[in-house]
């Protein structure tokens, strides 16, 4: 027993940080029905429906299926890198940047070592990593601080992304200099060199769309197995275009067109009975998570020494305490932690997103490249974390200075 309880404390740090600090606050304000009102009930809605409707879509596979007809188009190692980076970037922005990661890092070892690239390994995994905490930036849904700060704000989703779109934008065009500089050594490729393909691959394709495998790799033994691939293939795009919808009516929630708890209900109802085992894959302890901060925020809110103490620090310093808070606690505890304090969402928004680039706790989402890199060569991680430091703190420069000549 003990050694779960270790394990899960080491798994879910920051949850058990957040829980412990929301009953440290219960000795100095007494729990009761007010602490109902501390929750943004609205926010926790939205994020249990996308990561319902994103689990859906990992599940049946569709951003793995995109990533491999877009790979299949690369002729060069320059363009192969670009692909598997900007898969990140641009995916993040709908699908959040540790989906993003959990997709397409394993998606670019896989590719990187069929193609014998494994020298481009700790690059991809880098650029892949920051493309995702930039990327996810655009959005209000791209990552849960932009969710629950956009909520709070109270801005519309236009206005929110106006904020972000400069930084954005200049993110990505350095990721694109970044990418065509370090592959100048580009080298070429071919079908026969990078197989995207392996025959159980094939299972919900067409023998067509197996441009990569010789005919013999998609032919079916029998009749009836092919009828029954067939089938298969045609469960998976019923399955992603029943989630197509559920997805579509969130982003209508996320506008404030449609009530958040009516879809919340849909989307259970639906993936009760379409696919259920979605519910399995749901990260239910980011939501206790948010629910603790919640807590302990409002705890705080009504200790006027302490609000008082914590307003007079953050306001005005909302890009450097973010950033700075981040680097410690990661960016989502950091932006809860700060919301409390100050009304400048604008400010908090882009210090707890830039925040997101620097150590490897600055944005939770980075360890899980970290995690998959130091499983398959834990021998060399050291420098994976150095090289991840470094184009973190640079990328974080470059966006500083972007603010302050902005400004």
């Amino acid at each position: 027993m003990l050694q779960k309880i270790k394990n899960f404390v080491k798994k879910e740090t920051v949850l058990t940080i957040a829980v412990l600090l929301a009953v440290i606050s219960a000795f100095f304000v007494k729990p009761g029905r007010e602490y109902l009102t501390y929750i943004d009930w609205r926010t926790l809605c939205i994020l249990l429906s996308l990561m319902l409707v994103v689990a859906g879509f990992q599940r049946n596979g569709l951003f793995d299926a995109i990533g491999r007809k877009l790979l299949a188009r690369t002729r060069n190692t320059a363009q192969l890198v670009g692909v598997l980076v900007f898969l990140c970037f641009f995916s993040s922005m709908l699908i959040t940047n540790d989906v993003a990661l959990l997709t397409f890092v394993p998606f670019a070892l896989v590719t990187l070592q069929k193609c014998n690239q494994q020298r481009l390994i700790v690059l991809v995994f880098v650029l892949q990593t920051i493309a995702a905490n930039l990327g996810s930036m655009l959005t209000p849904i791209g990552n849960p601080q932009n969710l629950y700060l956009y909520g709070l704000a109270g801005v519309d989703a236009g206005e929110f992304m106006s904020w972000m779109l400069p930084y954005t934008a200049f993110s990505g065009l350095l990721l694109l200099v970044v990418v065509f500089v370090l592959s100048a050594r580009r080298q070429k490729l071919s079908p026969e060199d990078c197989a995207y393909e392996t025959p159980e691959d094939c299972a919900y394709e067409t023998p067509e769309d197996c441009v990569h495998e010789t005919p013999g790799d998609c032919a079916y033994e029998t009749p009836e197995e092919e009828v029954h691939e067939s089938r298969k293939k045609n469960v998976v795009y019923k399955k992603n275009a029943v989630y197509l919808v559920l997805f579509v009516l969130s982003l209508l929630v996320v506008a404030r067109l449609i009530p958040c708890y009516a879809v919340l209900a849909v989307i259970l109802v639906t993936v009760f009975f379409v696919d259920r085992a979605v519910f399995g894959e749901v990260d239910y302890c980011l939501l206790l998570t948010f629910i603790a901060f919640f807590i302990f925020i409002g705890n705080m809110g009504n200790l006027p020494a302490v609000r008082d103490t914590l307003q007079s620090l953050v306001c005005g310093r909302e890009l450097g305490i973010g950033i700075a808070a981040s680097q410690i606690v990661s960016n989502v505890p950091a932006a809860l932690l700060l919301s409390g304090f100050t009304s400048d969402y604008k400010s908090l928004t882009l210090g707890v997103n830039f925040g997101g680039l620097g150590t490897l706790i600055a944005s939770m989402a980075s360890l899980i490249s970290y995690k998959i890199y130091a499983h398959n060569y834990n021998k060399t991680k050291g420098i994976y974390l150095l090289c991840f430091t470094i184009a973190n703190l640079l990328f974080l420069a470059a966006l500083v200075l972007l603010y302050v000549f902005a400004s």
